[in-house]
């Protein structure tokens, strides 16, 4: 793999994982409903893709020395696997009840953070298990801050 290709699956990943956890996480506590879950991962998995991709086409665009083939390398392995992650959290909420759905999600996403970092840890000759935990905390931040967002929107909106 290349490295851009390299850069806009690493953007993509991490991204798709953190935002469609945050996203989940915040809708189910706040609404409570599968089908408002369901909703706010689709939009996650399209728009914010095409969002993403955008955004770092543009940031690969102020680098002069940067060609287009490269760029477009990038913003398409950003989209595409933003795309595929973001889906994949469908899985457990679709089939399963909602509360464990999402569990089962969160435990989704740190799974693949965990498999992503220690890689990327490993390929920088970096202490892994300390790469790992770092970004596992940065996770638990989102989703603790998406969870209170719910909380918050569920009391005060409803």
């Amino acid at each position: 793999m290349n490295i851009a290709t390299k850069k806009g699956f690493g953007f993509g990943l991490t991204s798709g994982i953190i935002t469609t956890i945050g996203v989940m996480v915040g809708l189910a506590e706040g609404t409570g409903l599968k089908i408002a879950v369901v909703g706010g991962i689709l939009t996650v998995a399209v728009a914010d893709a095409f969002s993403d991709a955008f955004g770092m086409h543009i940031s690969e665009e102020t680098n002069k020395m940067k060609k287009y083939p490269s760029i477009w390398k990038t913003s398409l392995a950003t989209f595409f696997t933003k795309l595929i992650v973001a889906l994949s959290f469908l899985v457990p909420i679709l089939f399963f009840k909602l509360s464990l759905g999402v569990l089962l999600g969160i435990i989704w996403a740190t799974i693949l953070l965990i498999i992503f970092n220690f890689q990327l840890a490993v390929s920088r000759k970096e202490n892994p298990y300390k790469f790992v935990a770092i970004h596992i905390v940065m996770t638990a931040v989102v989703v603790l801050t998406s969870y209170l967002i719910g909380k918050f929107v569920s009391a005060y909106f409803s």
